[in-house]
């Protein structure tokens, strides 16, 4: 913190008479600084202006003091009158006072002219004087220079008596800068460079090693895999196709909600992606076609190439990469792609596993058609033999009763005995009519008694073979009732046959047709342009797996290089 100057200033007023006494002036207060800094150079500024107005050349000589202009009849004016060199002073003190100068810019500049042997009467006065003598007291030397005397040390003056300044000094050749550096503040500025110069240095070299392991293990596999994209590798057309499922029937194990929906059909599906996929397809399509042959022509790269007589499992794992067969289950589509060196080639490839895949649908459903027309011969076979055995049995019966309809008997027996019983109701009546008369005719009455007498012996010989017929483990009823129980199981017997028979015909008719049907919704069609190597993403693929193996590498080794060393 620094503390603002209060010195008091006396100005001491010389009369002109060499004996006149000295009047001392009443104190006056110095104005104190402006506290608020200002920035170097414009105190520097400042100061230099006004260093050059106060030096001893361009100081001008004692001038009259303008005097108020006087009426002719005015008695003189009589007191002491300042001089023009306290003028001045005045006047440049009241300058530097305008400066702004801080408390300790000040005090260094008392501190500066008693080292230089002035006798400053306030802090302003020491700025005058010091500027007077030609010493900038804010100057970086004079501050560090400041030191207190010792006791007869006299600073080194002039002839004129004045302080004489520092002069540059001519060096000879022989003589040499010393290397050590007597401010500290340059010499910790200088290691400090040197540090930061090392630490540039250290980082420059690891940022090319770093530089040098990225070329080394990134970027120049991933040129050599762009230059075998884009230079190297054969083209490649690839042909698209889909086609999907269709069931016939609505019967089997899947349930009737989901006849119609593409779930019906997904284990069909399913089946034929797994033949495609396999080694019995790769093996037919070679044998049909020549995939083996064609994939070991020369003008294919060596990548990509076959050798001659290649395995069975060879050409299966590049099968596998240039045939790639999707199933989805919400559509129902199989889709498939299939890439060649030649456009034609990669259709008749196309086109031959589709037709396997045709094959293998009808065949899945073969042994359930095949299954099913012989279940309905043998159900047909059992149904004839039931209604054989039924009609035996209803024949039995009906030669065992000597009845062929035991019903038909006992309603006759039932007629014969109501038609006797009216004729003998008649005949009882034409008696009494008879006896009514006082002389009646004796043989009318014979004759009527006599009809009675045997009408009433036949319905009783009619009612005791009806209850004969109705009674009994021989009855005409149980009869009836067995025969009814043969007739009835005849008749099932006869609609069994006849189902069996629609059984036997509907099986044939589905075996003679598909009950599954693969229908193609995008047929193969040879592309112009190909289609593979894609070669900047397979590029930039490249750059990206490489990068990943390398940052990988790279923290495995820096955990394992930390765990060692801790």
């Amino acid at each position: 913190m620094t503390t603002k100057p209060k010195a008091k200033k006396f100005r001491i007023r010389r009369s002109e008479a060499p004996d006149a006494p000295i009047e001392r002036t009443q104190p006056q207060t110095v104005a104190k600084p402006d506290s608020q800094p200002r920035p170097p150079a414009a105190r520097g500024g400042a100061a230099q202006a006004i260093a050059e107005q106060v030096t001893p050349h361009s100081q001008p000589g004692p001038a009259p003091r303008p005097s108020a202009p006087q009426s002719p009849g005015a008695a003189p004016m009589a007191g002491q009158v300042s001089s023009a060199a306290q003028v001045s002073s005045e006047t440049d003190i009241d300058a530097i006072r305008q400066e702004g100068l801080t408390g300790r810019q000040l005090r260094m500049a008392r501190r500066v002219a008693q080292k230089h042997g002035l006798a400053p009467t306030s802090d302003f006065d020491a700025v005058r004087l010091l500027r007077v003598k030609g010493i900038d007291p804010f100057q970086r030397t004079n501050m560090l220079e400041l030191v207190k005397p010792q006791e007869g040390d006299v600073a080194p003056q002039n002839g004129d008596g004045k302080v004489q300044l520092p002069q540059t000094v001519q060096l000879e050749k022989k003589q040499l800068p010393s290397t050590e550096m007597a401010n500290p503040a340059e010499r910790r500025a200088n290691e400090i460079m040197k540090i930061q110069k090392e630490l540039a240095a250290r980082r420059r070299k690891k940022q090319m090693l770093l530089l040098s392991r990225l070329a080394a293990f990134v970027l120049l596999p991933t040129l050599l895999a762009g230059y075998y994209f884009y230079a190297v590798a054969t083209p490649m057309f690839s042909t698209k196709s889909e086609f999907l499922i269709l069931k016939n029937d609505g019967g089997g194990a899947t349930p009737g909600f989901l006849a119609g929906s593409p779930f019906a059909t997904a284990q069909d599906a399913i089946a034929v992606q797994s033949y495609l996929q396999s080694k019995d397809a790769m093996l037919r399509l070679d044998a049909d076609v020549g995939f083996k042959s064609h994939f070991s022509a020369t003008d294919i790269d060596p990548i990509q190439r076959l050798e001659e007589n290649p395995s069975n499992e060879e050409a299966y794992k590049l099968y596998k990469r240039h045939v790639e067969i999707g199933f989805d289950p919400t559509e129902g589509v199989i889709k498939m792609e299939i890439m060649a060196a030649d456009p034609q080639v990669a259709t008749e490839f196309s086109e031959a596993l589709i037709g396997y895949a045709e094959e293998r649908v009808d065949n899945l459903s073969l042994r359930k058609r095949s299954n099913a027309v012989r279940d309905a011969e043998q159900g047909l076979i059992d149904a004839e033999q039931s209604r054989r055995d039924a009609q035996e049995k209803l024949v039995r019966l009906q030669q065992d009763t000597n009845a062929v309809d035991p019903d038909a008997q006992i309603a006759a027996l039932r007629s014969q005995i109501n038609t006797y019983e009216l004729q003998l109701q008649e005949k009882k009546l034409q008696l009494q009519a008879l006896l009514d008369n006082t002389r009646p005719n004796r043989a009318k009455v014979d004759g009527a008694r006599g009809d009675i007498r045997r009408l009433e012996a036949l319905l009783v010989e009619l009612n005791s073979k009806m209850v004969s017929a109705t009674t009994g483990e021989n009855s005409l009823a149980e009869k009836a009732a067995q025969i009814k129980l043969a007739q009835a199981d005849l008749a099932t017997r006869d609609l069994m046959l006849q189902t069996s028979l629609q059984t036997l015909e509907q099986a044939r008719r589905d075996a003679s047709s598909q009950a599954r049907y693969l229908t193609t919704s995008v047929k193969p069609v040879a592309s112009e342009d190909p289609s593979y190597p894609r070669k900047f993403e397979n590029t930039a693929l490249a750059f990206l797996i490489f990068g990943g193996i390398y940052l990988m590498i790279s923290l495995t080794a820096s955990i394992l290089r930390e765990q060692v060393s801790s």
